[in-house]
């Protein structure tokens, strides 16, 4: 369907929870994005390789992606207690390639630590 190009279309993002514990229990790893939820193909939308899980449009209209937590905890090469970025790839409905990063903090905090 989607012919596999380069990234060049930059998307501004931003990934809640902002510093991700391993050994939480949350469930979701939520992506808000700056782009129009009406121009996105949701079920093109990858974090770091991991399938999205469901989509939204929030209050604005923008695209907001769902991602499993215990996916994006799994995911290889995750540096803990360091900086680790997570990129956001996904097409358009005109089937433009686009891309969002974040650079975030992994941790293993101890429950009920601040």
């Amino acid at each position: 369907m989607f012919s596999p190009i380069s990234f060049g279309s930059e998307i501004l993002i931003d990934v809640a929870p902002n510093v991700l514990n391993i050994q939480s229990e949350s469930a979701v790893v939520t992506v808000h994005t700056d782009i129009a939820y009406s121009l996105v193909v949701g079920s093109s939308v990858f974090l770091n390789g991991v399938e999205i899980s469901h989509w939204k449009a929030d209050a604005r209209g923008n695209f907001v992606a769902k991602f499993s937590s215990d996916e994006v905890k799994a995911l290889d090469g995750l540096k803990i207690d360091d900086y680790n970025t997570l990129v956001l790839t996904g097409y358009t409905t005109d089937e433009d390639a686009f891309i969002g990063t974040q650079i975030m903090v992994i941790d293993v905090a101890s429950k009920g630590k601040k």
